[in-house]
Parts: structure tokens; sequence; C-alpha cells
């Protein structure tokens, strides 16, 4: 018999009411479960080494404008600095061209610093003006617009300079002082006839 005459449900009949209610619960909740991945989204290769590759050129970016405020670079300096930091020739090229457009490198300004850097404080010869430039990385063409531009004048810059150093040395033997001017005025980019010159009339003139 199913139910008793006073129409109360059998035991039965309550479990199957009960799992009905249990069923309506875990309805919302089965869909979500079943339908989970089996394992987690893989990231595709390519955009990950082109969000590392942009990580890596901002890094670079900002290093390079850091310096450029505290100290002038060649394009050839900058370019240096960024591959050091391994930064994609495409990309190298694409800042060096936003650099130049704003005019964060100018190689003819550089130049132009450089010689009366060369000239005003350190009393500098062409030559090693000429130097000076070639290992900062100035273009031949740059380099001989700015050493064209300076008057030719290493004669009188060199006894300047054999003056000033001949100073120290009046107690000195007179070769042994020719030879120290010699060679400082040689290390000074002055040789030759010039620094020969140069230091010869400085002795004389102590």
């Amino acid at each position: 018999m199913s139910g008793g005459h006073d129409g109360t449900e059998r035991p039965a009949e309550q479990g199957m009411a009960g799992s009905e209610h249990v069923d309506d619960a875990l309805a919302p909740v089965i869909p979500l479960f079943a339908g989970a991945p089996e394992s987690p989204p893989t990231i595709d290769t390519a955009d990950a080494e082109t969000v590392a590759s942009a990580e890596v050129r901002s890094r670079a970016e900002k290093a390079l404008l850091k310096r450029l405020v505290s100290r002038p670079l060649s394009v050839s300096e900058a370019r240096d600095f960024l591959a050091a930091r391994e930064v994609g020739s495409a990309d190298v090229d694409g800042i060096m061209e936003s650099l130049l457009d704003y005019g964060y490198l100018d190689d003819a300004a550089l130049a132009e610093q450089l010689v009366h850097v060369g000239v005003e404080r350190r009393s500098q010869g062409r030559r090693v003006i000429a130097q000076t430039l070639a290992r900062r990385g100035i273009p031949r063409e740059v380099a001989a617009a700015a050493l064209g531009a300076l008057p030719d004048d290493d004669a009188e810059r060199a006894l300047e300079t054999a003056r000033a150093k001949a100073r120290s040395m009046s107690g000195l033997d007179r070769q042994v002082a020719l030879r120290r001017l010699l060679g400082q005025l040689g290390r000074r980019g002055f040789g030759g006839s010039t620094a020969m010159s140069a230091a010869q009339q400085a002795l004389d003139e102590l």
C-alpha cells in the first residue's frame, strides 16, 4: 500500500520528494563543473614574446633618455647603448628615429661642443680633438666640418700651453725640461715642428 487512509505519505514517498529538492538545489551548480576546462588556457608564445620585447624596449628607452640628460651621446653611442640592452634592431631603429626627430641626438651639435671643449678648456691641438671625435663615433664628414671651423692657431695655443708648463721647470736642465715639454705638448695634440718651436720659445723666455 502506498499510503494510509489518513492521507499521510509513506517514508518511501518522503525520500523521493526529498531527492527532488536536492536535485533542484544542485541544478544551477552542475553545469558550471560540467563545462570547466580540463587544463588552464595556454598563452600564445608569439604574444608573450611581443610583450617581453615591448618591456625591454620601454626600459632601454627610459634608461637612454636618463643618460642623455646627464651626458650627450652620438648616434653611434646611443645605438650601442640600446644594443647592449638586447633591444631588437627594429626597435632600435624606431627609438633612434624618435630621438632624432625630437633633437635628443645631434652629431653636428655634439661635434661642435667637443671641439669647443678641446680648444677652450683643455688647450688641445687639432690632432687630439680629431681623435676624440672619432672615438665618440662622430661620422667623418661631420667631424671634418666641425674641425674646419677651427682657426688655424695651433702654433699660438701650443706656445700658450708650453709657457704655462715651463714655469714649473725653471730649475731643470734645459734638455730635461725640453723633453718634458715636448711630451706634454704631444699629449695635448701638438706635435712635430709646432711643438718643438713652442717648447724652445717657452724655455727661452724663462
